[in-house]
């Protein structure tokens, strides 16, 4: 397996930095040829002579390392593991000649080459490796462990299962006759692209109030519209606001407009209920992605846990500190790669 390590020099992680963890920059291949670019993060203290668990974390859909997955393994780190954050392949500073292409079969892979390359440092434990994934990338972590074995424990924050949301919309509020009018939709797309055009659009198709398709080219401008609901204007804090990263999808651009081909095609989480590790998932008590979680913690078998967070948004659980559980997260770490 091909790899690489070099120091952090140009850093533009989003979130409050702890200069006493050392960062390395990294990138690995998976098995489909793509390089992943990641961020390893070595505790205080760190003695390469020793061996430490390790936990793999992606996500949200559309984000980057420097923002949401980088700050839970930055936090987590803090209380012991070696963690990598990564970019999911076409992502970010990940490889790939088509830019901000979704697909659930190379971002479960991507999971695979994460504890390939975790596993391969002398300094990790291979019987004690764990990941996490959030918002989207929750479905594509849950996928990955139904068949690696090696992932000796599995958590979810605020979960979507993005193949769920694409086909039959949020809150199961699609229709059979939209998803028809999507498919041409897409077909329209493809033709486009076809001809040798980019065309970025939404990954989650909406419609307007005569059933047609909404097209748009950029996840957010630079203000939020007037009647943006609580969701979207979360969103737009987020990503445009204090979080924002110029290589994130979600803050600056869309995804490949094609992007819902595969999702359609390949339904995540279809074997989860085989997944023998131990399972945390976490969601907010206000979430509106609370019910993928609860669908989700269903069709586990044990030994699971569900948490849900007192007054917690789905976008809170991606930074706010206060209302993150990391302590939970570290002590079932802890307690399961053992």
């Amino acid at each position: 397996m091909k790899f690489n390590q070099t120091a952090l020099t140009n850093d533009t992680r989003v979130f409050k930095i702890n200069p006493a963890i050392k960062v390395q920059n990294v990138r690995f291949d998976n098995r489909y040829g793509f390089t992943i670019a990641g961020h390893l993060y070595l505790p205080t203290g760190f003695d390469p002579s020793n061996q430490y668990a390790a936990i793999a974390i992606s996500g949200p859909f559309g984000a980057v390392k420097e923002q949401a997955s980088g700050l839970y393994a930055q936090t987590l780190t803090e209380r012991g593991f070696v963690t990598l954050a990564f970019d999911q392949s076409t992502t970010g500073e990940s490889s790939g000649k088509v830019r901000n292409m979704a697909s659930p079969d190379i971002f479960v892979e991507d999971y695979s080459a994460a504890v390939d390359f975790l596993g391969l440092q002398s300094f990790v434990n291979r019987e004690q490796i764990g990941a996490i994934g959030i918002c989207g990338l929750g479905s594509h972590v849950l996928t990955a462990a139904s068949i690696d074995v090696r992932i000796k424990a599995v958590a979810t924050s605020v979960m979507y299962d993005m193949s769920d949301s694409m086909w039959k919309g949020l809150n199961n509020s699609k229709t059979d006759e939209q998803r028809d009018l999507e498919k041409q939709y897409l077909a329209d797309m493809r033709w486009k692209e076809a001809e040798g055009k980019h065309v970025p659009g939404p990954h989650e198709l909406a419609f307007d109030e005569n059933n047609q398709p909404i097209y748009w080219d950029k996840m957010f401008g630079k203000t939020l519209p007037a009647d943006a609901d609580p969701v979207t204007t979360d969103f737009f804090n987020y990503y445009v606001g204090r979080a924002f990263h110029p290589n994130s999808v979600n803050s600056n651009g869309a995804w490949d407009s094609t992007t819902p081909w595969g999702y359609y095609n390949f339904p995540l989480q279809q074997r989860i209920s085989e997944i023998k590790a131990p399972k945390l998932i976490v969601t907010g008590e206000k979430a509106h992605s609370r019910y993928m979680a609860e669908e989700a913690y269903q069709k586990l078998t044990d030994p699971k846990e569900l948490i849900i967070v007192p007054n917690a948004t789905h976008v809170d659980l991606y930074d706010q500190m206060d209302k993150i559980p990391f302590d939970k997260f570290a002590s079932f770490f802890k307690e399961n790669l053992q």
